[in-house]
């Protein structure tokens, strides 16, 4: 069997003239069996070591957890969000689990309980006077895709939920809630909007450390008695306000309805004298066209008649035009006829004339050469003169 040189042996071995350096023989030393049992006692006794720390090169992820895994050969970590096993090396490599649920911090009473169970918040308004909330929770959770950041800041496991709201949320809900008058933060709507405002003042500061506030939640404030009693006094006239402005919002409506109801009225009315304007103006387009059709007609027949009778009465015209033209030519011939003979038709027409006299004479002569005769009716006693100038007259 060959020797082995063993340097600087353990206390207790049998020293050696001649220097550090002893030799075995073959004989003496612990069998390879012993030796590789030895190995597996201190592999299996890390195991159990690493296995204690929760290193084995395995761990499981919980739906309710976040992970990072840190390589500290290089630096760099993963931040793993989804459930279920991971695989890693021990030693070289390690995980961190999170709690990734939502967290409450809670401000009640007046004392500190825990880290996340410190006194009621108390607030000074804008006016001066005081008020506070009994029970003010603020619900926060790891912002899981930035779980690595965390780890940096606040170190592994549930160092988070520790320190960092209680950090800022007393002095962001005291600056946003006393911007308000005691009256103002009475209001809901008010302190709801505060509220909102803090959460995002928070975040802004939470963010960078992978942390995020979810909800603020803020019951009804409270106020020494005086100002309760004012408060309510003011709610009591702010809602009277509101009763009146309702009623003049619910007459201001009922007299738009009534508005619209009576135009609608008068605009199916206008619609309907409209409709009969409409009716009545075309029925009048159609008396208007037939009268004057009508009196077209009775032109045309008056025309027609008017120029029939123009016609006759213009041959008519002509016809005593001719007769009287005959008969003035006759008696043209007949004056020139009588122009000829002289004295002669002369008599004769005296005589002609004296032929339907009856005469009366007397038996004396009054004149041998009588110029003028006179005769006298018997009945009525009248006296007809005949002279030469009456004769000439009648002529």
């Amino acid at each position: 069997m060959d020797d082995i040189d063993v340097e600087s042996g353990p206390s207790g071995w049998p020293p050696q003239s001649g220097g550090g350096k002893r030799v075995l023989k073959g004989g003496g030393g612990p069998p390879p069996v012993l030796i590789v049992i030895g190995l597996l006692v201190v592999l299996l006794l890390g195991m159990v070591a690493l296995g204690a720390m929760g290193r084995l090169g395995a761990t499981q992820i919980a739906d309710g957890e976040v992970a990072v895994l840190v390589d500290y050969m290089n630096g760099e970590k993963e931040v793993i969000v989804s459930p279920g096993f991971k695989i890693y090396l021990p030693i070289v490599q390690e995980v961190f689990l999170f709690d990734r649920s939502s967290q409450e911090f809670l401000m009640e009473g007046d004392q500190f309980v825990s880290d996340n169970h410190v006194p009621r918040l108390t607030v000074r308004a804008d006016d001066g006077s005081n008020f506070w909330f009994e029970e003010l929770k603020i619900l926060f959770e790891i912002i899981p895709g930035q779980a690595d950041k965390l780890l940096e800041d606040s170190g592994p496991g549930d160092s988070f939920k520790h320190n960092w709201i209680k950090a800022y949320a007393r002095s962001i809900l005291r600056d946003e809630f006393g911007r308000f008058s005691a009256v103002e933060a009475a209001d809901p709507t008010q302190y709801s909007a505060a509220a909102k405002a803090s959460e995002d003042r928070l975040n802004a500061l939470l963010g960078d450390h992978g942390l995020r506030v979810t909800k603020i939640i803020t019951p009804k404030p409270k106020f020494d008695p005086k100002y309760e009693r004012a408060i309510e006094d003011r709610k009591e006239a702010d809602q009277e306000v509101e009763r009146l402005i309702a009623l003049l919002d619910q007459l201001a409506q009922e007299r738009n309805q009534r508005l619209s109801a009576v135009e609608k009225e008068k605009q199916i009315e206008m619609q309907e004298l409209t409709g009969e304007l409409t009716r009545l103006f075309l029925n009048a387009e159609r008396e208007a066209i037939n009268i004057t059709q009508a009196a077209a007609a009775y032109a045309i027949d008056k025309r027609k008649k008017g120029e029939g009778e123009l016609a006759q009465m213009v041959a008519e015209a002509r016809g005593l035009e001719a007769k009287y033209t005959k008969e003035a030519e006759g008696l043209t011939a007949r004056a020139s006829a009588l122009e000829q003979r002289g004295e002669v038709v002369v008599r004769e027409a005296l005589i002609e004339k004296l032929a339907g006299i009856r005469f009366t004479f007397l038996p004396y002569s009054r004149d041998p050469a009588p110029k003028r005769l006179e005769h006298s009716g018997s009945s009525t006693g009248d006296t007809n003169r005949l002279d030469e100038e009456s004769l000439g007259e009648e002529q």
